[in-house]
Order: structure tokens, then C-alpha cells, then sequence
């Protein structure tokens, strides 16, 4: 595997506020890698996000994507390699039409106009809004938004997707909506797309490849899904959620079923219990 994100002994702290919004983090993400980030608000996790993207500038310590230091120097550089979706579509938005805003930061970059019509056909594609091209976004429907929101991004071809709480103002339906968009998405482009989801949804972490938990600052544990939810003590005492199906196996053990010892998603629960059920 090949380190696309390190940082070294990274801190941050912001003004007037004597506690580290981040102290100290090591940590590294793999090209084509699916991250999840969960802990409990105000743990630190849209901080980290944005020294990312030099929204915000480390205190201490040093951050690299892809081999370049994440330096003032280096500031545009940065954010060509790094997009970010925002919890609120809206104050993304600068275009009159989908297509236009999908635009947008190409025309910045000053990429000739073919090559900019190419690709807002293929990211719209991708994100399966090529129908509404021509719609204004704000009559588009929250998740529709969100969609934009990625070809916008997707569009200026960075490296690494921070999707920053961008499922939070969804539905249940928008959210498994999103997550099976940045499962086509890494699907399609594999390890030339890395993801990291910043999240308080259980389900859309479950489908990462790794989850990194952080909590005051600190960074708690890192490692698969079925490492991180089979604690769910630990999970409870961070303040976070448990997947439903680690909720159910509880309940039930409690009642004297025996449940199997590995973590179930919920496809591997609903088949566990059919195969219970048939067995009687």
C-alpha cells in the first residue's frame, strides 16, 4: 500500500480556547483508501478535515498529501489535491444550473472549455444527475444536492474526497442514497480516488475500509469496521453509536440466545436470523 496522508505529532488549538481541538495525531491513509472518522461532537473531527485542506494551518507537527508538505506555499497545490463536501450543499452552490456549477472550478483553473464540457458530462454522470443538468440547483431535492456537490468536486480530479458530515441533513433513504454513490465512485475509480467520510452515521462508516476514532482530540483507535463495532462497550463509552445489528445481538444474548462472537453487518444478521428461523 502506498501512504497518500501522513501526519507527525500534529496539534491544533483555536484562539481564546485553552484546549487542543487536536493534540498530537499520528496517523497515515492510503491511496484508494475508504476512511470513516466518528467520535461524538466537538471531538475534533471537522478540525482535522480542514488542516487537510488548509482551511485551518497546524499549530505543530507536519502534514504531507501526496508528497507535498501541507505548507502556506503549497496552499493551492493542496487544494487542487484535496476536495471537500460540506454538511450544507447550499453554501456551495455558485452556479445558475448544475452544469454551470460543476463548471465552476474548472473555469478558475482556467481549463479550456472542451475539456470542461468532457468532464462535467462524465462526473454528472457518475453521480447520476446528467438528467438535471440544466435545473437550477436549488429546486433540487437534499440529496441531489449532495450529488452536485461531489461532480463539483470530482471534477477538478483531486486525490483525496473529504466528505465532511455531508450525510447529515439527509433522510435514511438520502443517506444509503450517498454511501451507494461513493461506493460506485471508488468502484470507478479505485485507488486514484481516496475517501475520508467524516460521520456520525453508523451505516455509512460500516462501509469504509477503516475507521479511525477520535475523541477529545486524541486519536482513540484505528482499524476495520468489524475491529471497531465488535467493541461496543467501548463505542458506549466514547459517547458513540453501536450498529443496530451489535444493538439486537445484545438484546438477544440477554435473553439467553446464543449470537455469534464476530461482528454481523446487517445483511449477515438478516441471514443469520433466516438461518436460525429455518433450522426450527
Amino acid at each position: 500500500m502506498v501512504e497518500l496522508i501522513t501526519l507527525q505529532d500534529v496539534s491544533y488549538t483555536y484562539p481564546n480556547n485553552p484546549k487542543p481541538a487536536l493534540n498530537n495525531i499520528n496517523l497515515s491513509i492510503n491511496q484508494g483508501e475508504w476512511v470513516a472518522l466518528i467520535g461524538h461532537n466537538g471531538s475534533g473531527k471537522s478540525t482535522f478535515a480542514k488542516l487537510l485542506n488548509y482551511l485551518l494551518a497546524a499549530d505543530s507537527g507536519e502534514i504531507t498529501i501526496a508528497g507535498v508538505p501541507v505548507l502556506p506555499e503549497n496552499m493551492w497545490t493542496i487544494r487542487d489535491l484535496v476536495g471537500m463536501v460540506f454538511q450544507n450543499p447550499d453554501n456551495q452552490f455558485v452556479g445558475a444550473t448544475v452544469a454551470d456549477d460543476v463548471a465552476f472550478g474548472m473555469e478558475n483553473r482556467g481549463i479550456e472549455r472542451a475539456t470542461m464540457l468532457k468532464r462535467v458530462a462524465e462526473v454528472l454522470d457518475l453521480v447520476k444527475m446528467s438528467e438535471f443538468a440544466d435545473r437550477e440547483p436549488a429546486h433540487l431535492s437534499g440529496g441531489q444536492k449532495q450529488r452536485v456537490a461531489i461532480a463539483s468536486v470530482l471534477a477538478i480530479r483531486p486525490k483525496v474526497l473529504i466528505l465532511d458530515e455531508a450525510t447529515a441533513m439527509l433522510d435514511p433513504q438520502g443517506r444509503r442514497e450517498m454511501v451507494a454513490i461513493v461506493r460506485k465512485l471508488k468502484a470507478h475509480m479505485g485507488d486514484d480516488l481516496t475517501v475520508i467520510s467524516i460521520t456520525h452515521d453508523i451505516e455509512e462508516a460500516a462501509s469504509a475500509d477503516r475507521i479511525i476514532v477520535i475523541n477529545d482530540g486524541e486519536l482513540i483507535a484505528s482499524g476495520e469496521p468489524a475491529q471497531i463495532f465488535g467493541d461496543a462497550a467501548s463505542l458506549k463509552r466514547f459517547g458513540l453509536a453501536v450498529p443496530f445489528a451489535e444493538e439486537l445481538k445484545a438484546q438477544l444474548a440477554v435473553r439467553g440466545v446464543a449470537v455469534p462472537a464476530e461482528y454481523l453487518t446487517m445483511e449477515g444478521m438478516v441471514a443469520w436470523l433466516w438461518q436460525s428461523i429455518s433450522k426450527k
